[in-house]
């Protein structure tokens, strides 16, 4: 149950849903009120004009005729989708029908009962459209004329806040009409339905969890052969010039010089004199093991390695 809308709101809710809407002559005051109440509305209802042509229609439903006085309906939408508001107001569109449709629409009944009752003022609680066409079966129904009976349905429903049950024909109110015919009503109702249902929120996607980066592979520690080292310590410091024999011992010699045993300028890989004197004191300094005698001559043993290779952060093979 609603309170009608006035003519300036209607004029609204329809263009705001989007139909082009022509304003017929003095269409805001042509009513029946002097007849009987407008209101309360409970819901909207399409019929069929049975005439041809868009002007012919709408001065018939503007001016009615000698056996029912206009307006014939609220608005008449013709075959180009265009609505021309003809009347404000109660209107003789509906007639006498069926109390026990009147109370299901009220209610949004999901069916409504047969309407085989004319016992109830129509025209006090329907806004009325009236829809060009022959109502044949055979006159067709334009694509944009469908789309205009869905979108008034819908303004008037939505101005209300009245759902796609509250939209009838007229031959579910009054017993032996036919109209709208031609029109699938399940699929008009269920148009205006979606029309009515808000779009859903868009549904954020889920935050993608940052990925945790793969921690950085450490490197390989270098790798120190102790047999190689030991040939190195052996042939280097009688060999002519500074020869490099093996690569190896560039890593001791660097380790040397952190632990303040070797000077930087010698760490050239040759295992001459000076690195042996320099492992030496490793060999002989508590953390290479405290040897003392030939056990600190300078030429690397397992023990002394594994303390400096564990120093310095290089792993050692026999």
């Amino acid at each position: 149950m609603a309170t009608p809308l006035t003519a300036d709101r209607l004029l609204k809710a329809l263009r705001d849903e989007g139909l082009k809407v022509v304003e017929h002559r003095s269409w805001r005051t042509n009513n029946r009120n002097h007849k009987g109440p407008w209101g309360p509305a409970h819901g909207v209802m399409i019929h069929h004009t049975v005439t041809s042509g868009t002007s012919n229609s709408i001065e018939l439903c503007y001016n009615g005729h000698s056996t029912l006085p206009g307006p014939l309906c609220h608005g008449v939408i013709d075959k180009a989708g265009t609505v021309h508001l003809v009347g404000n107001g109660r209107t003789n569109h509906a007639g006498l029908g069926d109390g026990d449709v009147l109370r299901a629409v009220a209610a949004e009944a999901k069916t409504l009962p047969a309407d085989n009752e004319a016992n109830t003022d129509g025209n006090r609680h329907f806004y009325g459209f009236e829809c060009v066409n022959l109502g044949d079966g055979k006159d067709p129904w334009p694509a944009a004329q469908l789309e205009a009976i869905e979108r008034a349905s819908a303004a008037i429903c939505r101005a209300h806040g009245w759902s796609e049950r509250s939209v009838i024909r007229h031959l579910d109110w009054q017993p032996g009409k036919i109209d709208p015919r031609g029109v699938d009503w399940a699929a008009m109702q269920a148009r205006i339905g979606r029309r009515l249902t808000p779009d859903p929120a868009p549904t954020k996607p889920p935050a993608a969890k940052p990925s945790t980066p793969a921690k950085p592979k450490p490197p390989k520690a270098p790798v120190v052969d102790l047999s190689q080292l030991i040939a190195a310590a052996r042939s280097n410091p009688k060999a002519k010039g500074t020869p490099v024999t093996y690569a190896g011992v560039r890593i001791v010699e660097a380790a040397l010089v952190d632990a303040g045993l070797l000077a930087k300028p010698l760490l050239d890989g040759h295992f001459g004199t000076s690195t042996v004197a320099a492992y030496a004191r490793w060999q002989k300094s508590k953390a290479g093991g405290s040897y003392t005698g030939k056990a600190a001559d300078g030429i690397p043993g397992k023990d002394s390695l594994t303390r400096l290779a564990k120093r310095a952060g290089f792993t050692v093979t026999p």
